[in-house]
Parts: structure tokens; sequence; C-alpha cells
């Protein structure tokens, strides 16, 4: 099962990366993030493997719309001078919030078990989503 995530995220992300460029940026992060909160939310509150296996393809897919995306929307926005050093602070930050959810999640689910855990995360998720709608420039979805 934890197979299926990367496989489908890899597998998409030359696909997804060119629709970028064709549909905007704004519409593939927003609807990546969304996808990536709403499977989340399934593991978390459904058992059966069936259900995992297709929530994992389509976090898969969020991942797949999302990351190549970010990348090429920093690109955009920087002038090629700086575009390194701006995506190095870009993936500091991105990282920085792998370990503070890392962190947040254990404390979470400490107290209130696991599945308050992974919906909270799921709801940081779709709440980056949300954001990305009204604050990244570009296409409209």
């Amino acid at each position: 099962m934890v197979a299926v995530y990367p496989l489908v995220w890899v597998g998409l992300q030359l696909a997804t990366g060119w629709a970028s460029d064709i549909l905007g940026r704004k519409p593939l992060i927003v609807i990546g993030m969304l996808l990536q909160g709403g499977a989340i939310s399934v593991t978390a509150g459904v058992d059966s493997y069936g259900v995992w296996l297709g929530s994992m393809a389509l976090l898969g897919l969020g991942t797949a719309l999302v990351y190549p995306t970010l990348l090429a929307a920093v690109g955009d926005a920087a002038p090629a001078t700086d575009r390194a050093s701006l995506l190095g602070v870009y993936r500091f930050w991105r990282d920085a919030g792998f370990i503070i959810g890392a962190l947040l999640a254990g404390a979470v689910a400490d107290l209130f078990g696991f599945k308050p855990a992974i919906q909270l995360i799921a709801g940081i998720t779709v709440g980056s989503g949300v954001l990305a709608f009204f604050t990244v420039r570009g296409r409209q979805v």
C-alpha cells in the first residue's frame, strides 16, 4: 500500500508539470492541495484496505499536481540570477513544515489519538489549498 503513493506521484509529475505550463500554476496547486487533504482525511476516517489504496492514489495525484508546480511557480517569480537561492529558501520552509507538522501531529496523537492527529494534518493541508486560492497570483480555478 505504501508504494501506491510514490508510484502515482512519480508516474504523473512529468505530465502535471507540463500541464501547469498550459493551465497555469494556481489551479494545479489549489486542486492538488485539496486532493491531498481529502486523501489524508479519508485514511483516518475509513478502515478499509481498498479505500486506503484509493486514497493513497489520490494523495499521489495531489502531490503530482503540487510538487512540480510549486517549483515552477518559484521559478516564474524569481529572476534567473536569484532562482537557485530562492528555491533553496522555498525548500527550507517546505521541509521545516514537514518537521513542524510531524511534531504537531505527534503531540496531538499523544493527547487525543491518531485519528484526530491525522485529521488535523488533513485540515492544515486543505487550509493551505484555500490559502493558495486567495493568495497565489495566476489563473483562477
